[in-house]
């Protein structure tokens, strides 16, 4: 049996738990940077009528990626998709939706929801497909998101609105 020094012997018993730690806590880090961003969606909805779907399921006992309409990647465990279509919700869209740096889906179709999208959903590079139809959105589109999003978006849906203005990609 090959013996090792005690260098790399040393090497071994300390940093591989630094490591190991160091790369734990980003991870949870950053899951607490999607529920933030999620909890500061939830209060910008003024009416969820269905009253079981987030007011109950979206809360700090639970992880992020048990709730409802949330889903998490396997491999980096955050939050990846988010698909709250069709569940009577009546609110705005907080700029804190644009911290879910890795999320690739978004479903907000058939709910109530109103007024600007926020500039900040530039910040979703990742995102791939969007579904905003049938809400009562108002205004131009922001430029610097649909100017980000072109090289990666697959499938924008925004019928069924109240945009107003030109969309120049």
């Amino acid at each position: 049996m090959e013996r090792y020094s005690p260098i790399l012997q040393l090497i071994a018993l300390f940093l591989l738990p630094y490591l190991l730690s160091h790369n734990l806590a980003n991870t949870t880090i950053d899951l607490n940077t999607d529920e933030f961003s999620l909890l500061a969606f939830k209060t910008h909805i003024t009416n969820d009528s269905s009253h079981t779907t987030l007011g109950k399921n979206w809360t700090t006992k639970t992880s992020v990626c048990h709730w409802v309409g949330v889903t998490c990647g396997s491999r980096h465990h955050r939050v990846i998709a988010l698909d709250i279509s069709h569940m009577s919700l009546e609110g705005t869209i907080p700029p804190h939706i644009g911290n879910l740096s890795f999320l690739v889906y978004l479903n907000i179709t058939g709910n109530l929801f109103h007024g600007d999208l926020p500039n900040e959903l530039a910040h979703l590079r990742r995102l791939r497909v969007v579904d905003f139809s049938n809400n009562s959105f108002a205004g131009e589109l922001p430029r610097t998101w649909l100017g980000n999003m072109t090289d990666g978006l697959e499938e924008m849906h925004l019928n069924f609105n109240s945009f107003n203005g030109i969309i120049i990609l």
